[in-house]
């Protein structure tokens, strides 16, 4: 299969290089080899490999799986955080119109936010 290139930038690229900084961190504190992690993920070695080399285009529910195994926080250390964070998300998301309507002042709409 031919790898996906992903390009990021900002805040992006440093939360991608510091999750693959954090798992491998961890994986090492806790004496795992990358192929047992990669097994525990459900993932191949290599994009576990590639999940360790901060790669931008290995699908995100790999890497949270990762994180998971090696008990990295995700958002924050408090799981009950983040299930929080999940229903309020849900809750927002409920409100919200099911499409976007595209307007003449986008530019503006964004600012807004």
């Amino acid at each position: 299969m031919a790898k996906r290139h992903v390009t990021t930038k900002g805040a992006s690229r440093d939360a991608v290089i510091a999750l693959g900084q954090i798992i491998r961190i961890l994986r090492k504190k806790q004496g795992i080899t990358i192929e047992e992690l990669a097994r525990r993920s459900h993932v191949s070695k290599q994009t576990m490999i590639n999940i360790e080399k901060r790669s931008p285009g290995v699908a995100i529910g790999n890497v949270f799986n990762a994180a998971v195994e090696v008990d990295a926080p995700l958002f924050s250390p408090d799981e009950a955080e983040i299930a929080r964070l999940r229903r309020r998300g849900e809750e927002t998301l409920s409100l919200m119109p099911a499409r976007v309507e595209v307007s003449g002042d986008r530019d503006h709409e964004l600012a807004a936010l």
